[in-house]
């Protein structure tokens, strides 16, 4: 299933990875786990935020793919499903089809 990974970075931690050079590496190895279709890099409240948008094929993933988000980078990590145009269009073409 495509799911968006969103995790913002406290600044002081962020400014800490920085300093040490440690935050590249962390996201380079997050991107290799994820293989995200898309990865987008922003400002989220004031906090530096990633979004990646990925498959996950069980939910038993969740653990391996989140805890370096936690745990390397102070995180406040949220997961959730999300589709694209065309998971829209067939979704909504079998809604209005009855089946």
């Amino acid at each position: 299933m495509r799911m968006v990974l969103k995790a913002r970075i406290p600044t002081e931690p962020g400014n800490e990875l920085i300093q040490n050079g440690e935050l590249p590496k962390i996201m380079e190895t997050a991107i290799a786990a994820l293989q995200p279709e898309a990865a987008y890099f922003t400002l989220d409240d004031g906090e530096r935020t990633a979004f990646f948008y990925f498959d996950m094929t069980e939910s038993s993933q969740m653990p391996t793919l989140l805890e370096a988000f936690f745990m390397d980078l102070h995180a406040r990590v949220s997961l959730q499903p999300v589709m694209n145009a065309q998971d829209l269009r067939t979704g909504l073409s079998e809604l209005m089809s009855g089946t």
